[in-house]
């Protein structure tokens, strides 16, 4: 029974605590959760059935739900908080969240799981892994269910939930009205963008090569030339895995209407980017104080307008709001990935990011061209 104690106490602080870590970073960054469900729907509409493209223009409410119910599940855990309905439900999760890193690792369909976020990236064979660990501990939880007594009294157990519910959602969206408290991404304030597209550690690799005399195993970071001596068996990367040996972005390219890159142009100077995704869906409630920002730098600053949107549409968009700045064209992930705001705007001073904003928080030409030294 004391040993059940401690089995008990392990898992609900184990697994509470983990939910309310995951949901937090999550909640940190609701659209990058968004990116990562169209990303599962998307391969889920391709691979099972069409139906689950009818979900992707709501990914973004789905995910601040299911990003709200897991940081509360991890609360309700700590709390022994109505443990019958809410260990229901996180076995549920994690039957479905085991599923989809299994699928994720079985077809390599989607790369990464955002189980943390940008914060820590797991591959999905990691992640399927630490799915199935955690869930060794949800059913034990849920198997003595109706054995947990609540820390709080009925009523005080709802207050301090729907408190903690009232709370994440606020959060949550102000992080979409805005951008995220934490930026873990590579094109954050500080980062230097031509550097995050160098791996800091290169690949070192071993050579396996057979003594023919003895049939003895020989290892050797150099191709041994001696045929008549070694026979070569296989080579291998030693460090594999290393997050180091692979560059932060890869995907960053910068083309001109014509096809012209003009990915190195952005890094040389001063230039303030401002980041439309898609005119579709682009908000244009602060589009004048845009203009106003596109004014007041004129003749002082070069100014990029960065889209994936086709040349004909992105044309009539930008004549119908009178934005009188140059467009290239970037791949929509990339500027999903840039700045999570639709449309937003970065100042690069030399391929450093120097300053990012949400629409809503537009700065002025002035709070620019001070970060630029002007």
């Amino acid at each position: 029974m004391e040993f059940r104690k401690i089995i008990d106490q392990f898992s609900r602080f184990f697994v509470g605590g983990l939910f309310i870590f995951s949901g937090l970073i999550k909640l940190n960054d609701p659209v990058g959760t968004e990116i990562k469900l169209e990303e599962y729907f998307h391969v889920f509409s391709t691979e099972f059935t069409s139906l689950f493209s009818y979900l992707q223009p709501i990914a973004l409410e789905i995910g601040l739900i299911l990003v709200v119910l897991e940081v509360v599940l991890g609360f309700a855990l700590l709390l022994n908080y109505q443990m019958k309905i809410t260990t229901t439900v996180v076995l549920l999760l994690m039957i479905f969240f085991t599923f989809l890193t299994g699928y994720s690792w079985i077809t390599n369909a989607v790369t990464d799981c955002g189980c943390f976020g940008d914060a820590i990236k797991l591959t999905p064979k990691e992640s399927f892994f630490k799915d199935l660990i955690l869930m060794v501990f949800v059913l034990h939880l849920w198997w003595f269910r109706k054995k947990y007594q609540p820390v709080l009294y009925t009523k005080e157990g709802h207050i301090t939930i729907g408190v903690i519910t009232l709370i994440c959602f606020v959060l949550g969206v102000y992080a979409i009205r805005h951008l995220p408290f934490i930026d873990f991404r590579a094109y954050k304030i500080g980062n230097h963008i031509p550097d995050q597209m160098i791996a800091k550690e290169p690949i070192r690799y071993e050579y396996i090569f057979l003594e023919k005399s003895s049939g003895k195993e020989i290892k050797s970071e150099k191709y041994l030339m001696d045929t008549t001596t070694y026979k070569y068996k296989a080579l291998i990367q030693l460090n594999e895995d290393d997050p180091d040996t692979k560059p932060k972005i890869t995907d960053y390219r910068v083309f001109t209407p014509d096809g012209e890159d003009m990915t190195q142009h952005t890094f040389d100077g001063a230039k303030l980017l401002f980041i439309i995704n898609d005119t579709d869906k682009a908000s244009t409630q602060n589009i004048q104080t845009i203009r106003d920002l596109v004014k007041g730098i004129d003749g002082k600053l070069e100014a990029m307008v960065l889209t994936s949107t086709n040349a004909a549409q992105f044309e009539a968009f930008r004549h119908e709001h009178q934005l009188a700045v140059p467009y290239y064209f970037v791949d929509a992930t990339v500027l999903k990935t840039i700045v999570r705001s639709n449309p937003g705007i970065t100042l690069w001073v030399n391929g450093t990011v120097k300053g990012m904003w949400h629409h809503n928080d537009t700065p002025t030409a002035n709070e620019v061209l001070t970060l630029v030294g002007q």
